[in-house]
C-alpha cells in the first residue's frame, strides 16, 4: 500500500475500500512454518512453544518485551549455507545480529564473518572468531578501525573508495603488514527491494562505480601499492532479495571486470564476492529461495561467464546475515491496550514498539503475528499491533487478522525478527532494550540480557 499523502488528509489515507484486504486465515491458531522457527509449535493447551519451553513460561522468566532465539534453528540453517557452498566461502553478515555467542556458533559451524564496525569487530575478537575469517566492510572505516583490523590481521578488508585505499596501504604500511584487500564495486543494478536498501546503482554511498571508470582505476592503484594485495572484486546489490536476475547481471559485470583487469595488468584475481541479500519470509507470501539453489544459481552464473571470457573461476564468497538469523527469533510482546474503532481496524497496543523494530517505520516492513499464550475460536477482527511510543507511525504489525476476544494481558509473538531489530534497536523514549534468549532443547539462557535503569544513567553523566 502506498504510503503517499492522501488528499483528504492523514485521517483518511489508510481507509481502505471494503475487500481490499485479503480474507482472515482459515484457522487463527495456526503457526506457518514458513515464517516460524522450526522449533516453535502450538502445545495441546494451544500455548506457543520454542525449544520445548511454553512462552507463558519465558515471559515469566525473562519479562517482555524479549527476543528469544531457536539456538537450534540458527545452527541449521549455518550447516545448510555451509553444506549448499562447500566449495565457497560462506561469511556471515554480522550486522544483521552479532553477539559473542553468536560469535561462537558461526565458529563452532565453520562460518566466516563479516563486521563493518569496530564495535563488531570487537565482539568478534572477544569471542575468538580467527581474525583470518574475518572481513571488514564500511564507507567510511576511521583510521583506528582500519589499524585494528590491519594489527589484528584480518583475512580481508573491503575498500570502498579512494580515500581508503591510501588510508589502508600507509597504515599496513607502518605496521609493517600486507593487507589482503577487495574492492567494492557498484554495478549498476538496482535490486527489486526497498529503495532505502537497494545499494548497487550509482546513486548511492557505497562502493566505486563500474560505469564511471572508477571500479578500474581503483584496481590500478591497489596494483601499484606494494603494503596491499588485491583479492577480489567485491558487489552487493541490495538486500532483502527474491529473484536471481539482479545476481545474474551482476556477476555479468564483475566478470567483465575481471576480464579487464586481466586484459590490462596480466592478472587474474582469485576471488569474487557477490555479497549477500537474500530474502526471507516475514508473511507466508514470502517465497524465498532454498541455500542449495542459490548456490547452484550462483554457480552457474560465474562459471558461464568466466568460461565465456577465457577465465579460471575465481573462488565464490556470500555474506547471508538476515538468511541465517532473521527466521530463527520472534519477538514476545504483552498486550496491553485494545482499541476498536468501529468500522476501521482494532489498535492493539504491546508493550514494545518502534524501539526494538524500527523496521516497519523505517522500511514500511510486513510482518506476521500470532496470539501465543493461548488458542482462540474467536472470530477474526482487522488488526494493528502498534507500541508504546510517542509516535503516530510506532507500528510493529501494520494489518493483521487476531481474534476479537483478545484481551490485556495476552501475549503476541511475532516471527522473524532475528535480523536487524535487536540490531538498531534504540532508547527512544528512554524504553530499555529487550533482552536476547537463547532456546536449545528445552532450556533457556540471556545472551544479550535486558538493559536496566543503571545501564541507561549511566551514560548520563549530568
Amino acid at each position: 500500500m502506498s504510503r503517499s499523502a492522501h488528499p483528504a488528509g492523514p485521517r483518511h489515507g489508510d481507509v481502505l475500500p471494503e475487500g481490499h484486504y485479503a480474507a482472515p486465515p482459515a484457522d487463527l491458531n495456526d503457526l506457518d512454518s514458513r515464517v516460524w522457527a522450526r522449533t516453535v509449535a502450538r502445545g495441546a493447551d494451544g500455548v506457543v512453544t520454542v525449544g520445548g519451553l511454553p512462552v507463558t513460561r519465558l515471559a515469566e522468566e525473562f519479562g517482555t518485551p524479549a527476543y528469544f532465539l531457536d539456538e537450534e534453528d540458527f545452527r541449521a540453517r549455518c550447516r545448510a549455507w555451509t553444506d549448499a557452498f562447500e566449495d565457497a566461502d560462506v561469511f556471515y553478515a554480522g550486522k544483521a545480529f552479532l553477539s559473542r555467542a553468536v560469535v561462537r556458533w558461526l565458529r563452532e559451524e565453520g562460518l566466516n564473518l563479516d563486521v563493518c564496525s569496530g564495535g563488531e569487530l570487537a565482539t568478534a575478537l572477544a569471542a575468538g572468531m580467527p581474525a583470518e575469517r574475518i572481513a571488514m566492510h564500511g564507507n567510511n572505516k576511521s583510521r583506528a578501525e582500519i589499524e585494528r583490523a590491519v594489527g589484528a590481521g584480518v583475512g580481508r578488508i573491503v575498500l570502498d573508495s579512494f580515500q581508503e585505499i591510501v588510508r589502508v596501504a600507509h597504515i599496513a604500511e607502518r605496521l609493517g603488514k600486507r593487507q589482503r584487500v577487495q574492492i567494492r564495486v557498484t554495478v549498476g543494478v538496482e535490486a527489486h527491494t526497498h529503495e532505502f536498501i537497494a545499494t548497487a546503482h550509482e546513486d548511492q554511498k557505497f562502493g566505486l562505480a563500474l560505469a564511471e571508470g572508477q571500479a578500474a582505476e581503483a584496481v590500478r592503484r591497489v596494483l601499484k601499492l606494494d603494503s596491499l594485495e588485491l583479492v577480489g572484486i567485491h558487489s552487493h546489490i541490495g538486500s532483502q532479495i527474491f529473484d536471481m536476475a539482479g545476481f545474474e547481471v551482476s556477476a555479468r559485470r564483475v566478470v567483465g571486470l575481471l576480464t579487464e583487469i586481466r586484459d590490462e595488468h596480466g592478472v587474474e584475481l582469485p576471488e569474487i564476492d557477490l555479497g549477500g541479500g537474500l530474502g526471507i519470509a516475514y508473511t507466508p507470501e514470502d517465497d524465498p529461495r532454498e541455500p542449495h539453489e542459490i548456490a547452484k544459481a550462483l554457480r552457474d552464473i560465474v562459471s558461464r561467464e568466466c568460461t565465456a571470457a577465457g577465465l579460471a573461476v575465481p573462488r565464490l564468497s556470500v555474506e547471508p546475515g538476515r538468511a541465517i538469523v532473521g527466521p530463527t527469533a520472534f519477538t514476545l510482546y504483552e498486550v496491553g491496550t485494545v482499541k476498536e474503532l468501529a468500522g476501521l481496524r482494532t489498535y492493539v497496543s504491546v508493550d514494545g514498539g518502534m524501539s526494538d523494530n524500527i523496521r516497519t517505520a523505517l522500511y514500511d516492513a510486513e510482518y506476521s503475528v500470532a496470539l501465543a499464550s493461548r488458542a482462540s475460536t474467536a472470530e477474526p477482527m482487522l488488526a494493528r499491533v502498534v507500541g508504546k511510543h510517542c509516535e503516530s507511525g510506532d507500528i510493529v504489525v501494520r494489518d493483521a487478522y487476531l481474534p476479537a476476544d483478545l484481551a490485556a494481558g495476552d501475549l503476541l509473538a511475532v516471527p522473524a525478527t532475528g535480523a536487524y531489530c535487536r540490531a538498531m534497536a534504540s532508547n527512544y523514549n528512554h524504553v530499555l532494550r529487550p533482552p536476547v534468549v537463547a532456546v536449545a532443547d528445552g532450556a533457556a539462557r540471556e545472551i544479550v540480557r535486558r538493559e536496566t535503569e543503571e545501564d541507561l544513567l549511566r551514560l548520563d553523566v549530568g
